[in-house]
């Protein structure tokens, strides 16, 4: 008797169906085809313990199933459950009605309890595209598919009541609010820039940053602040739209980190630690995984020390930075992860961790403080808008009682100059802040009157800017004249902008 069960496999950050092709007949074996990895292989065995522990079992005849497309490679346990419907259904010992009508997915425990999948919101995204009428899956993953509109979750506990849905469709589908759900989880994050001490032209440029989406780089010796401050960025961000939301969760559910509440709320901020690989840092692997960029979309990623990553795991950063997603090639199939993110890097100015001059007796000469930052390319400096020292606080600053300006407070201006980009890019899809302006977009909205332009011909010259750096600059101008909410660039603006090249000015190693 043939039988077929649908399920699912993950390619990237999306899903394709899978048609799994059950037949039993005379003679004895276990067949299994369509490139089955060893995780599906060895799923014969959990499977029949699972059913001899339910009252079931594999039939002792020839056992024949096909996973299709043959040429798509199929990994993970999920695969237990339809298996295992289709193995009962083929052999009689289960009436199993409709069974066509629904993607099935689980992981089998040896006693029939089910355990949690991965990218549940991308397999129920792509069913419902394709018409089937609901998803059976294990509950704890019910939550997150059920945030697709319109479309029928079953979060079920066994294979003993997935067996019963299917004997009398009593179980009714997992109802989720999204809107209310995603509502509730925005709140403020525990870290609030009213608790820096001084730091103010550093909270500027922060501010700045978080208003437009630009990369920033912090140089300051140790305990200047440098981590305590990129800690509190995204508690100035702007809250995560439903749309980002839906994406960002996509991409944490392939990895299966997600977990039962459902819906990724606030902006991603990953910080990894210096001794990760490239393959880590991007993505990859035998069966590509989104790598801490990806898992950083639409939120920050965060590189404390930036010179002692290994110089070939930050050059591999280059091009995601500038496209914005990161394909990574195998032999037989590409994947592509999008990879939007604010880059947030940390160092110190030279291996001691001081500056040149002062009292200090461990400063470090011009020479030593030359290498240390020859450790980091110069393109991967170019790609970042804003370079910006951080000096340590002064006694009496760290002293005072009074708090600084809130995260709240910051925030709404961010979010003001952030609507005036929405509105301003709302013909370019996909567009939703200034530092992903094309040369195109920079020449139709960041004008500059004729004294602008020569200050920003002086800089150039000066500080032998590339053509990069000078898109970078009209960039940042623009953001500091949206926070302004000011519609034309003035000289104000581009000479601020023009500061925040720390690396490049005069006298920054002397």
């Amino acid at each position: 008797m043939l039988t077929k069960v649908y399920g699912s496999a993950l390619f990237g950050v999306e899903a394709t169906t899978v048609s799994i092709e059950v037949n039993v007949d005379k003679g004895i074996g276990y067949h299994l085809v369509g490139l089955p990895d060893n995780a599906i292989k060895e799923s014969q065995y959990r499977i029949a313990a699972a059913l001899q522990n339910n009252g079931y079992k594999i039939p002792g005849k020839k056992v024949t199933i096909n996973m299709a497309p043959a040429d798509l490679r199929k990994e993970g346990s999920a695969y237990d459950l339809p298996l295992s419907l289709g193995i009962l259904s083929a052999s009689g010992q289960v009436q199993a009605n409709s069974l066509e009508a629904y993607v099935i997915m689980g992981e089998l425990a040896l006693d029939g309890s089910l355990r949690p999948i991965k990218g549940a919101l991308s397999i129920a995204l792509q069913a419902k595209k394709e018409g089937f009428k609901g998803f059976v899956l294990p509950e704890q993953n019910a939550q997150e598919a059920a945030m697709v509109n319109d479309f029928d979750v079953y979060g079920v506990r066994s294979l003993e009541e997935v067996i019963t849905f299917f004997k009398d469709q009593q179980l009714q589908p997992t109802q989720v609010d999204i809107l209310d759900k995603f509502s509730n989880g925005q709140s403020d994050l525990e870290h609030d820039f009213a608790d820096v001490k001084g730091q103010e032209s550093i909270k500027r440029a922060m501010e700045i940053a978080a208003a437009g989406g630009h990369n920033l780089i912090l140089i300051g010796p140790p305990g200047a602040g440098k981590t305590m401050l990129a800690k509190r960025l995204p508690s100035i961000l702007p809250p995560l739209t439903l749309e980002e939301a839906l994406e960002t969760t996509k991409i944490h559910s392939v990895i299966g980190k997600v977990g039962d509440k459902g819906l990724v709320h606030s902006r991603p901020y990953r910080s990894p630690h210096h001794t990760i690989s490239s393959v880590a840092l991007v993505g990859g692997g035998s069966y590509p995984q989104p790598g801490e960029i990806s898992l950083a979309h639409n939120g920050v990623l965060f590189l404390d020390e930036l010179p002692e990553f290994e110089r070939r795991v930050l050059e591999v950063m280059r091009q995601p930075m500038e496209d914005r997603e990161v394909t990574i090639s195998r032999a037989r199939f590409s994947v592509t992860y999008p990879s939007s993110f604010m880059l947030i890097a940390s160092m110190n100015p030279s291996p001691s961790g001081y500056f040149n001059g002062g009292n200090n007796l461990l400063s470090s000469s011009p020479a030593e403080m030359q290498r240390y930052l020859g450790r980091i390319s110069g393109p991967l400096l170019d790609r970042i808008d804003i370079h910006i020292e951080v000096n340590p606080v002064p006694f009496d600053k760290l002293s005072e009682e009074t708090r600084g300006e809130s995260s709240i407070e910051i925030r709404k201006r961010v979010i003001a100059a952030r609507n005036l980009q929405n509105k301003r890019f709302s013909i370019s899809p996909g567009m939703h802040y200034n530092a992903q302006m094309t040369s195109k977009l920079i020449r139709q909205f960041c004008a500059m009157d004729k004294t602008s332009k020569e200050i920003l011909k002086t800089a150039m010259e000066r500080l032998g800017l590339s053509a990069r750096a000078y898109d970078r600059i009209l960039k940042v101008s623009r953001t500091i004249a949206d926070l302004a909410g000011e519609t034309t660039i003035t000289t104000i603006h581009v000479s601020e902008a023009i500061q925040f090249r720390t690396l490049d000015r005069e006298g920054w190693l002397g």
